[in-house]
């Protein structure tokens, strides 16, 4: 069973991506009027949300395509593979705000807390807007998770924003602004550097996150007449779509007898593990190619 995502998520991503880059006029505008490193730095973030949006829109546009003759597993990496590259993507952006923040803080500028303020709350409400539309699609799809994360940093960071605007109007604290930017930047490159993991863990086909080879293994010989399994291999097609193959050592047997062994299998993966792409390869060899622990029944019978 495949996993898709969801039609109206479409939709959802493409008016998210159109408020905001309209948004990302009226910040650098007002960042540039005001002399405000925190709000230049944000309006970078929404450039690099403007991509991840854009990207993840294609990329669920992608998934919805089914399996053909060439991607018999159909596109579920196209998702995988947007979410690395905007997450690699704001971590190259982090870097780049704390650089010029270090500068800033050499050289103190005026700000306009007003203005930062009043951009900065109109951030919030924006991504918020955003991240509802996209709340429910991130728990399934990485993909999505990449570009809610982007919206959930940018949402964090305005309310930064807001924060240090109104201390710099308190206090006149300039350095405020570029000490600001540099913490939205550390931000940034932590939900950013967690996504780079979980993607490639994906693509190099690593072991699902929270699984145990161990524990499928242990499941699978608990089933009955599962003698051993060896050659074993999971791995993940996309955030939420995961797959399995193995060679079984089972009793001798007619191939339709082994049809029950076949389906408790796939019952125990898909209920316990989540796997539902299962190939599995059964033998009947002498179970001391194995190391087995075979039972005398068993040595009386290979003797006979």
């Amino acid at each position: 069973m495949h996993a898709h995502t969801h039609p109206p998520v479409l939709w959802k991503l493409q008016i998210s991506l159109l408020a905001t880059v309209a948004f990302i006029v009226v910040e650098i505008a007002t960042g540039v009027v005001s002399g405000s490193l925190s709000l230049i730095s944000d309006a970078a973030h929404n450039f690099a949300d403007c991509l991840a949006l854009g990207l993840a829109w294609f990329a669920a546009y992608l998934q919805q395509k089914p399996p053909d003759q060439t991607k018999t597993f159909g596109y579920h990496r196209a998702g995988v593979v947007a979410a690395l590259f905007n997450a690699a993507s704001l971590v190259a952006m982090a870097l780049w705000i704390m650089l010029e923040s270090y500068e800033r803080l050499l050289t103190l500028r005026d700000v306009d807390e007003r203005m930062m303020i009043y951009v900065a709350v109109a951030g919030v409400a924006l991504n918020v807007f955003v991240m509802r539309a996209l709340h429910a699609h991130s728990k399934a799809d990485l993909n999505i998770r990449g570009a809610y994360v982007h919206m959930l940093g940018d949402a964090l960071s305005s309310v930064g924003i807001v924060i240090g605007g109104a201390l710099i109007a308190w206090t006149g604290w300039l350095w405020v602004d570029p000490a600001l930017s540099a913490l939205i930047a550390i931000l940034i490159l932590w939900t950013g550097w967690r996504i780079v993991g979980e993607a490639l863990n994906i693509l190099l086909e690593g072991l699902p996150a929270g699984m145990s080879l161990e524990d499928v293994r242990s499941a699978l010989l608990e089933l009955d007449d599962v003698l051993e399994i060896h050659d074993l291999h999971v791995w993940s097609l996309s955030a939420n779509s995961h797959a399995m193959c193995c060679h079984a050592v089972i009793p001798d047997m007619p191939p339709s007898s082994s049809q029950a062994i076949l389906d408790s299998i796939n019952e125990t993966l898909a209920e316990r593990f989540g796997i539902r792409h299962v190939t599995v390869q059964f033998e009947h060899r002498p179970c001391e190619r194995f190391a087995m622990v075979c039972s005398e029944s068993e040595h009386e019978a290979m003797r006979g």
